[in-house]
C-alpha cells in the first residue's frame, strides 16, 4: 500500500527519521552478523516503492550478498533481486517454495503490521524460521509511539484499535482502517509472538528503537543454534 502525506508533519522529514533509525537498526544487525558469512538474504516484504531512502532500506544496504530474493505481493522491480516470490508471508509455503527461497539471513521491515489479524502475524514469523538457515531480523513500528508513521497523524491510533479504525473511515483513510492493511503491535504482542515461534532451534532477542527518548520500533532477532 503506497505512503501519502495525509497527516500534519512533512513526509520528507519524517522520511529522514524513518531513514536514521533503519541505520541504526542495521547497525545492531551487522554487530550480531559481524564475523559470519552471508551468502543468500531474503527480504520478506520488499515494496514496489523504491523512491524513499527509507524504502526497501536494508535490501539496499546489503545489496553485498551474493544472493538476494525476496518474497512480496506487490509488483517489484524483479531487477534487484536473484529470486522474486509473488505472495503474501502469511500465506501457506509449498516445500518447493520453502527450498527455493531459505537464505543464510531473513530480513522484514516493517511489514508485520501489513499482514492482517494477530493469527496472520504468528503465520508470518513461523513461515520466517522455516525459511532461516542462519538469522532472521523483523522490525515494526511501536504502536504507542505518539506519531503513526503510516498515515503521519498523532495520538488516535493509540486509542483502542476498533475506535481507531473508525475514526480513519472518518477521515477517509479506508485502506488504514482496515486490519488487512494495518495492524499495529505493542510490546506484549510481540512478546506473545516470540513465545508462539519459540523452539529449541533459535535463540531469539527483542530490541527497542527509541526515538527522542520513546520507544519507536521494535526488533525481533532469531539465531539458529
Amino acid at each position: 500500500m503506497k505512503n501519502k502525506n495525509y497527516g500534519i508533519f512533512n513526509f520528507q522529514f519524517l522520511d529522514n527519521i524513518i531513514e536514521k533509525k533503519r541505520f541504526e537498526m542495521l547497525q545492531i544487525l551487522k554487530k550480531k552478523i559481524l564475523k559470519i558469512s552471508i551468502n543468500s538474504l531474503l527480504d520478506v516484504g520488499t515494496t514496489e516503492e523504491n523512491y524513499l531512502k527509507s524504502s526497501n532500506y536494508f535490501l539496499k544496504k546489503l545489496n553485498y550478498v551474493k544472493t538476494k530474493k525476496s518474497i512480496s505481493n506487490q509488483n517489484i522491480d524483479k531487477k534487484k533481486v536473484n529470486f522474486f516470490l509473488n505472495k503474501s508471508i502469511s500465506k501457506k509455503l509449498l516445500a518447493k517454495e520453502i527450498k527455493i527461497l531459505e537464505s543464510d539471513l531473513v530480513i522484514s521491515s516493517a511489514t508485520i503490521e501489513h499482514v492482517g489479524n494477530f493469527s496472520n502475524q504468528i503465520k508470518m514469523m513461523k513461515n520466517i524460521t522455516k525459511l532461516t538457515k542462519k538469522f532472521f531480523f523483523v522490525t515494526t513500528p511501536y504502536r504507542f509511539y505518539p506519531i503513526d508513521f503510516h498515515t503521519k497523524i498523532p495520538l488516535i491510533h493509540m486509542l483502542p484499535k476498533n475506535i481507531h479504525r473508525k475514526i480513519l473511515n472518518l477521515l477517509n483513510l479506508k485502506d488504514y482502517a482496515k486490519e488487512e492493511n494495518l495492524n499495529l503491535l505493542d510490546i506484549k504482542d510481540v512478546e506473545l509472538l516470540i513465545e508462539k515461534i519459540k523452539t529449541n532451534n533459535f535463540k531469539i532477542s527483542f530490541f527497542k528503537i527509541r526515538l527522542f527518548g520513546m520507544i519507536s520500533n521494535l526488533i525481533i532477532y532469531g539465531e539458529r543454534t
